[in-house]
């Protein structure tokens, strides 16, 4: 018994020795090119990114907090990647017990009948054969090739990615919700502009009543004015039922029914942050979904290990011990003990292929995951070149439309009175009007695609989700 035992205690120092001959590599970040990833009109030498800003530090409307609170907490999107991380971090904590050994036990009777004329049955006296078994069985496969670890990594890497995949849910969300509540104010905005030019175009529609009656105009002209006024109230119509839209939106958002939402209004919000974009090597930490794609590689890199150690000979350890007779009484006496153990190196010459393939499979897919890392970044570069450019186009266009706007009401007034005198057709008068509506109109547009690219900005460069 004690060489028996000498016997396997030996082979198991064999293997955990044999281990440190494993052919599985040591994941290293492959060399990817973050140099001048996104483009901007200034050298970037700051460090410092808009990024590692909270997004409470950005959003700091206490409404808008309360809803992205409220998004975080019940958004379906966010529950749905939730079960996701659960069932990743389950895998995981499997994977982790891929080095201990499998152990289970079993009992079973079996009744068995001989055949008085075939070979046993004419030599035993007694036919009827019944035989008690308690067995316990130990299996444990040695990881000499670094199988068993590179499975435990590739788990852990999907967890990861999984948890990144969330935190990028998160940033999306927080970018969503700000988008809509800043939107919802925006188009407020525009129907508090628009209905202040309704109680002028009635005005002008009486004004005109009474230059008709003067002989100053023709009838053209009164009708012309009234349909004016009715454009202005189909504008007013559309801007509200956009409202509901948008408020039905952010409420899909929040994980609630469609409801009015409460807002400030939109020319108390100031959200004018530090634009500061940090250097392009940032994104590899600050982007969850570049940090996805790259855990996406690191699991791809370890099936591929494990994929590549089956070409190599597996050893197990298999040991069966236990109870065993034919006698009931008996059963659980000393004579009843039975073991065994059994150990062997596996090598597979002819698998139809099978091996060959599933390397070369993960092979291809480690060489996808690259690819779809490289084009993270890629993506991640021009999301910030996008938002950076948008916001500095819209900077400067709400420069030149605040003139724009000033002079186009002006010459709408101005309009006004020429009409009075006769020194302007109404042509000429209901044009300055549509100019200068259309100017207001479009200058809240402005503010809030300005508003929109500091979103966006902040969500491309990997901020909301820390």
């Amino acid at each position: 018994m004690k060489n028996k035992l000498y016997k396997v205690v030996l082979l198991g120092t064999t293997a955990i020795v044999m281990q440190s001959c494993f052919v599985a590599k040591d994941y290293k970040r492959p060399d990817v090119k973050t140099d001048n990833l996104y483009r901007s009109e200034t050298a970037i030498a700051d460090t410092n990114s808009l990024a590692n800003v909270s997004w409470d530090k950005i959003f700091t409307d206490p409404i808008l907090q309360e809803y992205i609170k409220k998004g975080l907490q019940n958004n379906l999107d966010i529950r749905i990647a939730m079960q996701n991380l659960a069932a990743a971090e389950a895998t995981m904590k499997q994977s982790k017990a891929g080095f201990f050994p499998n152990f289970s036990v079993g009992t079973d009777w079996t009744h068995q009948e001989l055949s008085k004329n075939s070979q046993m049955g004419s030599i035993v006296r007694n036919t009827t054969i019944n035989q008690y078994q308690l067995t316990g069985t130990l299996s444990w496969e040695a990881d000499i090739w670094g199988k068993i670890r590179s499975n435990k990594r590739a788990a852990n890497a999907a967890y990861l990615q999984t948890t990144a995949a969330n935190q990028a849910i998160k940033t999306e969300l927080i970018a969503n919700i700000a988008a809509t509540y800043y939107q919802l104010m925006a188009v407020d905005e525009q129907i508090k502009v628009a209905e202040e030019t309704l109680i002028n175009r009635n005005k002008s529609v009486e004004t005109i009543i009474q230059l008709k009656k003067s002989g100053s105009v023709t009838e053209v002209g009164v009708k012309q004015t009234e349909a004016q006024k009715y454009a202005t109230e189909l504008i007013i119509a559309d801007l509200k039922n956009s409202v509901i839209i948008l408020e039905n939106t952010l409420s899909t958002l929040l994980g609630e029914p469609s409801a009015e939402i409460a807002r400030s209004t939109f020319n108390d919000q100031k959200l004018q942050p530090t634009i500061t974009l940090g250097v392009p090597t940032q994104l590899l930490r600050n982007r969850p979904d570049v940090i996805a794609a790259e855990y996406n590689l690191i699991s791809n890199f370890e099936l591929t290990n494990v994929a590549k150690s089956s070409f190599y000979p597996s050893l197990k350890v298999t040991a069966t011990g236990g109870l065993q007779s034919i006698d009931l009484k008996e059963w659980f006496s000393t004579n009843s003990i039975f073991a065994n153990v059994v150990t062997g190196l596996t090598q597979p010459i002819f698998n139809q292929r099978q091996i060959k393939t599933k390397y070369e499979i993960a092979k291809a897919n480690q060489e996808k995951a690259y690819l779809q890392f490289e084009q993270s970044l890629l993506k991640a570069g021009k999301e910030v070149s996008d938002a950076l450019a948008q916001y500095n186009n819209e900077t400067r266009k709400i420069i030149i439309r605040e003139k724009q706007a000033d002079v186009l009401t002006k010459a709408a007034s101005f309009s006004d009175e020429l009409l009075t005198y006769g020194l302007a057709n109404y042509l000429e008068v209901l044009t300055s009007k549509n100019d200068a509506l259309n100017a207001k109109l479009n200058l809240v547009d402005n503010r809030f695609q300005q508003y929109k690219a500091i979103i966006q900005l902040y969500k491309a460069l990997g901020g909301g989700w820390q």
